[in-house]
């Protein structure tokens, strides 16, 4: 299959980058480090074995790129509108777009821009950051759980997977909105408290009180998820989140960098789209609507003037 990546950062160049490293057809967009790459190539540091990639297939554009399989949108949701135009011209009667991406909510937007268009969700569980030109540093983790979302060609799917397990990346083919919700159940603790605590992973999980707090947010996540219907989800895995990020190494999640580099984060899609989900069926959040209210203040003050 040939594969299309728009968003390649520290997500979508690890995971484009091991599929071309594996041998697939896979052409990149870029943006800022396109020239750097053009001469210097992709290089991705990764705790799974690390690799470059000497002459990548390059584009500043979309409208000069192939018709592809499967694209690979690894984008912020904050830019999300750019699809309108960015994704016409790689598609064909049946390629499926495949949104790894945070929050909740993304797929159903995409569809109704688009409304014949193959849709899965991608929820990685990956500790993953590009910090400079060219280069991608993958700590830890990698897995990837695929939601079907509305692709009716489910053999596109699995040749999907099987290219993804080929190319040294775990992937699991998940329910679509067991696997939306229990990504939420990290994203919305960490994502936000990663920046109002200016804090990274481990220091929140060092002291007792953030500890309990990350709990009680996650099991806010859980009940909401209970309370819309989501199966396979309960305290345990709220258990299993914090004993996996304890393991990890120190992180600073895609928001705490965004928040960094003062561009502006994703708080629709990763607090507002679940809140708003959650009080449709009578389940309040109110830890997390706290914390949502905290970030959009530090938004609103944090943002550069030229985004």
């Amino acid at each position: 299959m040939r594969y299309a990546v728009i968003g390649t950062g520290a997500v979508g160049g690890y995971y484009g980058g091991r599929l071309a490293n594996a041998g697939h057809d896979v052409h990149f967009l870029l943006h800022s480090d396109y020239d750097y790459i053009k001469q210097n190539g992709l290089q991705v540091d990764s705790c799974n074995g690390s690799f470059h990639l000497d002459s990548p297939n390059i584009y500043r554009s979309t409208a000069d790129m192939p018709k592809a399989d499967v694209v690979i949108v690894a984008l912020k949701t904050t830019r999300n509108q750019l699809l309108k135009e960015l994704l016409p011209p790689l598609l064909h009667s049946e390629t499926l777009v495949l949104l790894i991406q945070n929050g909740i909510g993304p797929e159903p937007e995409l569809q109704q821009w688009f409304p014949n268009l193959y849709i899965a969700a991608g929820l990685a569980f990956i500790c993953s950051a590009k910090t400079e030109p060219g280069r991608v540093n993958h700590q830890c983790y990698g897995n990837i759980n695929i939601g079907n979302y509305s692709c009716k060609n489910t053999e596109i799917i699995d040749c999907l997977m099987s290219d993804f397990m080929q190319s040294g990346i775990n992937a699991a083919l998940v329910e679509y909105h067991e696997a939306r919700w229990k990504k939420a159940v990290w994203n919305m603790p960490f994502n936000g408290m990663t920046v109002v605590m200016n804090a990274q992973t481990d220091k929140l999980l060092a002291q007792p009180d953030t500890l309990s707090l990350i709990r009680r947010q996650m099991l806010e996540v859980i009940g909401a998820a209970q309370a819309l219907g989501v199966k396979n989800i309960d305290a345990t895995f709220a258990d299993k989140m914090i004993e996996n990020t304890i393991k990890m190494v120190p992180y600073s999640p895609s928001m705490k960098l965004d928040y960094e580099y003062h561009r502006p984060m994703e708080i629709d899609f990763l607090y507002t789209n679940a809140i708003k989900a959650a009080h449709s069926v009578g389940y309040a959040m109110p830890c997390l609507e706290m914390l949502e209210a905290q970030l959009r203040f530090i938004d609103s003050h944090n943002c550069s003037s030229e985004q």
